[in-house]
């Protein structure tokens, strides 16, 4: 099976990169930061940018034909651990409102610094769709 490049229209137009790759039923997710479809980031703090972030991911992974319970992996660069430690119960509320409580293996990663200066957080995950 070869392999489809997943870049739904609803998200900003990638340029040097794709927002997913399906391959043999395994779809990676490229990095998504908080970008609305403007190639904007997300005022409002880590909480708006997780949502915004974690929205990007998710309409990648439904646009390949997937759903939120086949992530298999998921890893979060963050600029400010600390922050989205502080803000850790309103982010679970948000994963299991937007993908439910079946979570995948998980990576949290402090960065220095982002693509996006004003980018407090990057999604970067992995899904198999059965």
């Amino acid at each position: 099976m070869p392999k489809k490049t997943v870049n739904p229209s609803s998200l900003a137009k990638p340029s040097g990169y794709a927002h997913g790759i399906l391959a043999a039923g395994t779809v990676y997710l490229g990095g998504q930061t908080a970008l609305d479809k403007d190639m904007n980031i997300v005022p409002g703090g880590i909480v708006e940018q997780f949502k915004q972030a974690f929205g990007n991911v998710l309409t990648t992974l439904i646009e390949a034909g997937g759903q939120p319970q086949d992530l298999v992996s998921v890893t979060i660069y963050l600029t400010d651990v600390d922050d989205y430690m502080a803000n850790g119960r309103e982010i679970g509320r948000l994963w299991r409102s937007m993908a439910g409580t079946e979570y995948p293996a998980m990576a949290g990663i402090g960065v220095s610094r982002l693509w996006q200066k004003e980018a407090l957080i990057e999604i970067q995950g992995v899904a198999v769709i059965e």
